[in-house]
């Protein structure tokens, strides 16, 4: 259009040129820009699409992780409450959730939640369906964390009520603050808006989405009490040691375990939420790296830490698959704020970290005596917690610019310029404190209240005996064999054909 109008406006060139050939030209170049820009939504469409199904797949991670670390008596009911967050999720995410976490989202003003697009009600357009299903995954994620810490205890009511409360009011508030153009804690609000000049980076979650969940994890367990047998008998005297219950199936543990660990290149890459965009196939790239190197230290940072201590304490080499595992996860969740503005070198040491701090935590929930089944609040909450503070530590600068333009970096990096500065730091820290206090104020008391009118555990005697058979019609494993009669008539059936094949026939005898 502009090189019409200078041709317009020139006699001379204009006399020399076909403009209707011109007019053409413009034309095509318009439908061809159209058609690319066609593409490329359909394209991010599609790769948010790809991404959240990896997402949504952890919930069969979880759902495996969960039912291998249980005993055998309580598999049905912690993979009932693993289909159940999906379903859950969906349905408050999509009636009040996605409303409260970015409905009316507008970077000119902050705002404390969201107010419009309940139930999606105005929204219409491809790229922003696919984003409430990108979120969806994620809110649904937040949820499954608590069922692992509850289990083997906790009433199917009581799930049912706190899942609902977490997905459709608790995350979605810490989702608005954090992550909404009008959150007061958002590095995607305008200049002026944003918390000490840069917002808070957690760019796909720890502390979003793994602290929260940890957060109601840690409030839940203390609230609940440990399982029978834990840490006191069945009349409550204190035990002289806790008693650790090992898991019915290690199989399924490392199965969940590496589909967590493939469903993490759905969690960080994807949150780009786009791939057409000059620069997101960069920042999407360097995800999938950090999260990699991070899970790889982290885990065999775990395992050979308590290697070195049980030598140590013992006098023997042992090496637990378990510590393996949960470091590989402690590692993604450390990474996960960072993943695209940490160096590949920083995630390596955020993994490291990352193992020690699960060792920690983990150790410390056993003298406080709180009871985490599956260890998902060392994992989630502390390594959440320890991720969002790496991220103020690591941030690269070259980095922060590509995917955020932000002027603030991590402090390492400041005070190797000179400058000292820890505002991102300070901003992290803010965030870590504001998600428990959130998560605390509205959590707790709900808790206490589900507690105080008996819907929050089951009976002594129906834990004792499992929830599978107390709850759900049945064990999830039919171990009960053959009946008696049936072994009997078949004891005397081998025998009559063993005395058959050893016994001569009469006219063999005779001869």
């Amino acid at each position: 259009n502009y090189l019409l109008n200078c041709i317009h406006t020139n006699s001379s060139i204009k006399n020399t040129i076909n403009m209707s050939d011109l007019e053409t030209l413009s034309a095509s170049v318009t439908a061809l820009e159209e058609s690319i820009a066609t593409t490329n939504g359909g394209l991010d469409v599609f790769y948010l699409l790809f991404a959240g199904a990896m997402v949504f797949f952890m919930q069969a991670g979880f759902a495996m992780l969960c039912a291998g670390s249980i005993r055998a008596k309580n598999v049905k009911n912690i993979l009932l409450k693993n289909i159940l967050d999906a379903c859950g999720g969906a349905v408050g995410f999509w009636t009040i959730g996605y409303a409260f976490a970015y409905g009316g989202a507008d970077s000119s003003k902050l705002t404390f939640i969201g107010n419009s697009d309940f139930v999606l009600a105005n929204i219409h357009d491809g790229a922003s369906l696919i984003g409430w299903f990108f979120q969806f995954a994620f809110a649904a994620t937040a949820a499954t964390i608590v069922a692992g810490t509850v289990a083997e205890r906790c009433k199917f009511e009581a799930y049912i009520a706190y899942s609902l409360m977490l997905t459709g009011f608790v995350y979605p508030v810490v989702v608005h603050s954090i992550w909404s153009s009008s959150g007061f804690l958002s590095a995607f609000t305008d200049d002026e808006n944003k918390f000490l000049g840069s917002g808070m980076i957690d760019f796909a979650g720890s502390g979003v989405v793994h602290m929260t969940g940890g957060a109601t994890a840690l409030f839940a367990a203390k609230i609940l009490g440990p399982r029978i047998g834990r840490f006191y008998d069945a009349d409550g005297n204190e035990l002289p040691e806790p008693v650790s219950f090992p898991p019915h199936s290690v199989a399924l543990q490392v199965l969940g375990t590496f589909i967590l660990w493939v469903g993490w290149y759905g969690f960080n890459p994807g949150s780009t939420l786009g791939i057409s965009p000059a620069g997101y196939a960069d920042v999407a790239a360097l995800c999938a790296v950090t999260t990699t190197l991070a899970a790889a230290s982290g885990s065999v940072s775990a395992m050979m830490t308590d290697m070195l201590m049980t030598r140590k304490a013992t006098g023997e080499t042992m090496y637990d698959i378990t510590m393996c595992m949960n470091g590989a996860l402690s590692g993604l969740v450390g990474i996960t704020a960072g993943c695209s503005v940490c160096e590949p070198w920083a995630a390596f040491v955020i993994g490291i970290i990352a193992g020690w701090v699960y060792i920690f935590v983990s150790s410390l929930l056993v003298k406080l005596k709180i009871d985490d089944a599956v260890d998902a609040i060392p994992v989630h909450f502390g390594n959440g917690m320890w991720g969002c503070i790496a991220t103020g530590l690591f941030a690269s600068p070259g980095l922060v610019d590509n995917a955020y333009g932000t002027p603030n970096y991590g402090w390492f990096y400041n005070w190797g310029m000179g400058n000292g500065t820890g505002k991102l730091l300070a901003v992290e820290i803010i965030g870590v404190l504001f998600i428990i206090g959130w998560v605390g104020v509205i959590m707790i008391p709900y808790f206490m209240l589900l507690n105080a009118m008996g819907l929050f555990r089951v009976d002594a005697l129906e834990e004792e005996v499992g929830l599978d058979i107390s709850h759900h019609k049945g064990a999830a494993y039919d171990l009960s064999g053959p009946s008696e009669d049936v072994k009997e008539k078949y004891e005397i059936s081998n025998s009559q054909r063993k005395r058959e094949i050893v016994l001569p026939a009469e006219g063999e005898e005779n001869a």
